[in-house]
């Protein structure tokens, strides 16, 4: 486990933004007690960070923010991708595999972003992740859920206009321009089943990426894109009873005895 937490504000990193962004991923230690770090451009108005449980790698080649081979792509993440061994393996057949600094699926997710495209690497991801993804060229931030939602990512704006994400709200609310506003309709969905579903959040403004989705906000866009699906349990569910995986004979006895 560990937490991310993030800004941007297109008008350029605010007077103690580098303080404030430390506040925030402080917010979310208990997430990643092992390490620490924050990336901020100023002139894009971009803020990341990252509270690290070293799980994978860990010597700092796995530290966070990590920024890729090209030097194009910025990661925050938190998760663990499973098939991150046979994803290295088959960038290195196709010949797409840079010179690796250590042994971190999060070095691994840069990799295959680098060599199909940020959507299309999503696809090929195997495990429980969330994570927040700053293109430098494009000038555009990804935030990506894992497919059944094991790992909590909220985003959305400050009264200010500032663009927040972050692990827990905890982080969010930490935001100086952050205005706690209770979402009555979510207030509502907790008093029925007690608990907040996807994707509003308590806090009104502020929503909850459902799983399997992922949500892109490009350079200047002051309101919140629509989340794309990637993956759709009904249709794997579907054709999966379309094409049922045949029984060996016994399959059945040998559990009787079990």
């Amino acid at each position: 486990m560990c937490g991310i937490a993030g800004f941007i504000n297109w008008q350029g990193v605010p007077d103690g933004g580098a303080q404030i962004l430390r506040t925030m991923t402080d917010a979310v230690r208990h997430r990643g007690p092992d390490d620490e770090g924050q990336w901020l451009d100023a002139e894009a108005g971009v803020g990341l960070g990252h509270r690290r449980l070293s799980i994978l790698d860990l010597s700092p080649a796995g530290h966070q923010p990590m920024i890729s081979a090209s030097g194009r792509y910025v990661l925050v993440y938190n998760g663990e991708i499973y098939n991150h061994h046979a994803l290295r393996s088959a960038l290195g057949e196709q010949g797409n595999a840079p010179a690796w600094r250590g042994h971190s699926d999060t070095e691994t997710l840069l990799a295959v972003v680098e060599a199909v495209g940020a959507q299309k690497a999503i696809a090929q991801l195997n495990g429980m992740f969330a994570f927040a993804l700053w293109d430098r060229q494009e000038r555009s931030l990804l935030l990506a859920r894992d497919r059944l939602g094991e790992k909590p990512l909220y985003y959305g704006f400050a009264a200010d206009g500032t663009f927040l994400f972050g692990s827990e709200l905890k982080s969010l609310v930490l935001w100086p321009g952050f205005q706690k506003t209770v979402n009555r309709e979510a207030l509502a969905a907790y008093v029925r089943y007690n608990y907040v579903p996807a994707p509003w959040s308590i806090w009104q403004g502020i929503r909850k990426l459902p799983p399997a989705h992922c949500v892109i906000l490009k350079a200047g866009e002051q309101a919140l894109p629509p989340p794309q699906a990637y993956w759709d349990f009904q249709k794997i569910a579907h054709e999966g009873a379309l094409n049922p995986l045949p029984v060996r004979r016994g399959l059945w006895t040998g559990l009787k005895h079990c």
